[in-house]
């Protein structure tokens, strides 16, 4: 994964003083991106109409 100087600096501060690794940290961030999203009603909503879509576009291909 890229990220800015600015950001990929920041993140590193971020991950010394919680005492991890960038990278574990970034697996925490994204897993807290996860939980937020499971929970966010309007994501949910948009998540199944994408499936939906999905659902028939596999079915087309598969006849």
């Amino acid at each position: 994964m890229r990220l800015p100087a600015e950001q990929a600096d920041e993140l590193e501060a971020v991950a010394r003083a919680e005492g991890i690794s960038v990278s574990d940290a970034v697996r925490e961030a994204i897993a807290e991106h996860i939980e937020r999203k499971r929970k966010d009603k309007a994501f949910r909503d948009r998540l199944r109409a994408v499936m939906e879509r999905d659902r028939e576009i596999l079915e087309r291909l598969g006849r």
